[in-house]
């Protein structure tokens, strides 16, 4: 009645066998991690090279410091490629591979709409307003709110040169209060990666080109502190129902189907508020608190 039964010995043997091969496995697997370590993950990040205060190459904008936080959080290795952000940037960025392999150019872009179409976007990790800024003692201290430059004499407001991109708000504006005779207009993008949006304020504000700079409130306040001296009154745009967009919330962007990513910097967006805002005053980024809706 024991013919069906495995004998005791054979038994014992493949036993010993089997726990010999577990053992010379989990040994070889021991020793390849003592030698190089576990596979460190890496968050790739595709910012501007010379777009401050937003992020360049030597990692001296906020858009770095925040990467770098992140990837010190989630305690990944971070990798940079770099493009300039105009035209063509998701093309050449999160959606391009890099030559030869299955590896894209990054998997995190920093600075995109939270209705980011181009891929999954997350929630805002700030949001800031455009914001009007002059030198002061030239005749413009008066000025406390954008709605002030309406209130000065006819003489001084018909001399002014007020320096606007075209196509943003600031442009708006100007068109809404029958300023537009007073605009100088300037290109937010130019082509030319050497080109970057603070020299309204740092060169042509500061050397008096311009009586008025109006743009994104976070290139005001960061240039506003770098014009060698020259003293730059910041007047931030609040949120008024004028039918004028002002204020806007700026996200992170991941590939389609990316959600885990999506999610995990959702939750370090959540989980590093103070350290955010730290930052951004290091900057002196304009603050708000919820972008105003554009009214219909």
């Amino acid at each position: 009645m024991f013919l069906n039964q495995p004998s005791i010995a054979g038994m014992t043997y493949r036993t010993t066998v089997a726990l010999l091969v577990s053992l010379l496995a989990s040994s070889a697997q021991a020793q390849t991690t003592s030698a190089s370590g576990p596979e460190q993950q890496v968050l790739r990040v595709c910012q501007d090279p010379n777009n401050l205060p937003m992020s360049d190459r030597q990692e001296h904008g906020y858009e770095n410091k925040i990467a770098e936080l992140f990837a010190k959080k989630l305690g990944w290795k971070l990798e940079h490629a770099w493009w300039p952000q105009r035209m063509g940037f998701i093309r050449n960025t999160l959606q391009a591979k890099i030559p030869d392999t299955d590896t894209y150019k990054c998997d995190v872009v920093t600075s995109v709409s939270p209705n980011f179409e181009m891929g999954l976007a997350t929630k805002p990790y700030l949001t800031s307003t455009y914001a009007m800024a002059y030198v002061k003692g030239k005749g413009l201290d008066s000025i406390h709110v954008p709605e002030d430059v309406l209130k000065l004499d006819q003489t001084t407001r018909k001399k002014l040169r007020i320096g606007i991109f075209t196509g943003t708000p600031a442009a708006d504006w100007l068109i809404k209060n029958d300023l537009s005779d007073l605009m100088v207009s300037y290109q937010l993008q130019t082509g030319d990666p050497d080109q970057y949006p603070g020299q309204i304020i740092e060169n042509d504000l500061a050397t008096g080109k311009l009586d008025i700079a109006i743009a994104w409130g976070p290139i005001v306040g960061y240039f506003a502190k770098r014009t060698n001296g020259v003293p730059i009154e910041v007047v931030p745009f609040q949120f008024r129902n004028d039918g004028i967009q002002y204020g806007f919330g700026i996200a992170m962007g991941v590939r389609h189907g990316q959600r885990q990513l999506r999610d995990q910097l959702n939750a370090l967006i959540d989980s590093s508020q103070p350290e955010i805002r730290a930052i951004l005053e290091e900057y002196s980024v304009p603050i708000v608190s919820t972008p105003p809706a554009t009214k219909s």
